[in-house]
């Protein structure tokens, strides 16, 4: 075989061979994977796999928090997914996004099947099939999404509806995990400003560290350097925690703002009022 002759060859084989390599890489980055750690027990679960389980049906969501309106998914039972898992005792699910966004969500809330109560999905995109776009946003809610259904599913904070998820976790509870966010010890057990305490962390933490705590820097800290009680008046923050835009706008803003269906006026003082405590306690724990 004379040089140019091999040198021919070669290159056929390079343009029938890399085409094919990519090909492959295209079908191997299609299949996303959710990965589960429980306990210091690790599972993957690709997407294609999930929605070959025989438990897989197709759900109606009434009222889905992300599109805003009546949605279908196929999806499973998270509980079913969890099953054989043990986390350890007080334990959250820290559902990951691929944002960073990163909710903590109560385990005896994603393991309940009691139709009387909200119900869990994990709600799975097929590639075939994609969901439509997110309201405002280039992204659909996939590959998978967290839904509710039940006859409390409307009890569910709208930051309890994580979408496109990454990774579910154990985790500690917050305040265990992160005692920077607690209140003085000192105060009733009855005082608002613990009520204001537990919304924080339902519907802040999964964006916003707060003395560096939490597992999320989609937003920014809301106590340091300053906390936003110190620079805002409180109509102010009121406005900016239920339309972000009504107050402030630039061209990387995510922050989507609570309507009034997703936070009363009432908890968006009770949230300010935990912000204005914490303005204190830099720095400390407990």
């Amino acid at each position: 075989m004379s040089a140019a002759t091999a040198k021919n060859w070669i290159s056929a084989v390079f343009f029938i061979v890399l085409p094919c390599l990519f090909l492959m890489s295209r079908s191997a980055a299609a299949d996303p994977v959710l990965d589960i750690v429980i306990g210091g027990q690790t599972r993957h679960f690709g997407r294609d796999e999930l929605l070959n389980r025989p438990d897989v049906v197709d759900v109606a969501v009434a009222n889905d928090v992300a599109y805003g309106k009546a949605m279908n998914y196929r999806a499973l039972p998270l509980a079913a997914l969890l099953s054989g898992l043990n986390p350890p005792p007080n334990t959250v699910i820290e559902s990951v996004a691929l944002d960073g966004f990163a909710a903590q969500l109560p385990l005896d809330l994603l393991t309940n099947t009691n139709p009387a109560e909200a119900v869990a999905w994990l709600a799975i995109e097929p590639d075939d099939r994609p969901w439509p776009m997110l309201p405002g946003k280039a992204q659909s809610a996939g590959p998978f999404y967290i839904v509710w259904t039940g006859a409390s599913a409307a009890s569910i904070r709208s930051e309890q509806w994580p979408y496109q998820l990454k990774r579910l976790e154990s985790q500690p509870s917050p305040v265990e995990r992160w005692p920077a966010l607690y209140v003085d010890s000192t105060l009733p057990a009855t005082d608002p400003i613990r009520a204001g305490l537990t919304l924080y962390v339902i519907q802040c933490l999964p964006c916003h560290t707060l003395n560096g705590a939490g597992a999320s820097t989609v937003g920014p800290d809301l106590n340091q350097p300053m906390n936003p009680t110190q620079y805002m008046t409180r109509d102010g923050l009121h406005a900016l925690i239920r339309d972000p835009r009504s107050v402030r706008i630039w061209p990387t803003l995510q922050m989507p703002g609570f309507s009034a269906d997703k936070m009363s006026d009432r908890e968006i003082g009770l949230v300010i009022a935990y912000l204005r405590h914490m303005a204190t306690r830099r720095g400390e724990s407990r």
